[in-house]
């Protein structure tokens, strides 16, 4: 008998079954060839696919500029005879100030005129034309932007709460008690751990900038209370509102105006006091001008957003 060549069946079934599993691990079980979608490790919501490009260039770029708003670049000159009139917000009395000396220095010949009749008066005059720019311690509203008024941030501010240097009180306050003592909730100052007297609060009037950032940021949009014991000043100054405190007293007024005030004590908020980035009662202060701006508001804001006008707001020099 013939003697048969080769290898036995055997190996032959076993290449089958090699070559079987084979193609069924390149068929089913291979991973996509494109990394970028569902790759192993990849989070599908997140890889970036050919209808969803990378935008990391676009969320580094700068917000565009708001609606209506220009650019105020310093001024090279400002023509001698020019007069620039500034009013509104009581809070930026220091910085009209430090703002109008600086820019009469570097200028000669220019003349910056400034009051200090409140927010509300001061945007009311730019409407009027009879002011060049308002300074303004609070937010524009709708209807006034729909006049085409444009508010340009200029500097940050704290609100603090302030009582009379010989008032007893040696203690601070939490912002619960803040709000229940400008609410009429706490009228007297034994419910705060001091002696038992009347809290007399001194209210601004509502055509103060500092009154509306005080309802928003304290009160919690919540009105003033109507207890006997709150006292609405009928004019918005600070000065008076201090010499008013005396030994029972308690008002609020931005930071920079009493810092060095002798005659008050400005009281922590949560153990937190102004000069700390955590206390809470914090805003910006701007100036508000109308759209398109004269020439004499583009040469004063442009000064005021310079690095020399930062300074001169912060330093006086």
């Amino acid at each position: 008998m013939a003697q048969r060549s080769g290898p036995p069946p055997i190996v032959y079934l076993l290449a089958l079954l090699l070559l079987g599993g084979l193609g069924y691990w390149f068929f089913l079980r291979k991973p996509p060839q494109n990394p970028g979608v569902n790759a192993p490790g990849t989070n599908p919501a997140t890889a970036p696919t050919a209808a969803t490009p990378n935008n990391s260039a676009l969320s580094t770029a700068p917000p565009p500029p708001p609606p209506g708003g220009e650019a105020f670049p310093p001024p090279a000159s400002v023509p001698a005879g020019t007069v620039i009139r500034v009013d509104g917000s009581t809070s930026m009395v220091t910085i009209n100030q430090n703002l109008k000396a600086g820019f009469q220095a570097q200028f000669p010949g220019t003349t910056v005129e400034t009051a200090a009749n409140g927010t509300d008066n001061g945007i009311q005059d730019v409407l009027q034309k009879t002011v060049d720019v308002a300074g303004a311690s609070r937010p524009l509203k709708a209807e006034e932007q729909g006049q085409g008024l444009v508010a340009v941030p200029i500097a940050s501010d704290q609100i603090a709460i302030v009582i009379g240097a010989n008032n007893p009180y040696s203690g601070g306050l939490t912002a619960s008690q803040v709000y229940g003592i400008f609410t009429g909730q706490i009228t007297n100052w034994s419910e705060l751990g001091g002696g038992d007297a009347p809290i007399q609060v001194l209210n601004r009037p509502a055509v103060s900038g500092t009154h509306q950032a005080f309802k928003e940021l304290v009160l919690q949009g919540k009105d003033f209370g109507n207890t006997p014991n709150i006292t609405t000043l009928p004019r918005d100054e600070t000065t008076g509102m201090l010499q008013q405190l005396g030994q029972d007293g308690i008002g609020y007024a931005t930071f920079a105006q009493v810092v060095n005030q002798k005659t008050v004590r400005v009281l922590p908020i949560d153990g937190t006091t102004p000069e700390q980035v955590s206390y809470p009662y914090q805003r910006e202060l701007m100036y508000v001008y109308q759209s398109p701006p004269s020439p004499n508001t583009q040469a004063f804001l442009g000064y005021a957003l310079s690095p020399q006008g930062q300074q001169v707001i912060f330093t006086g020099n």
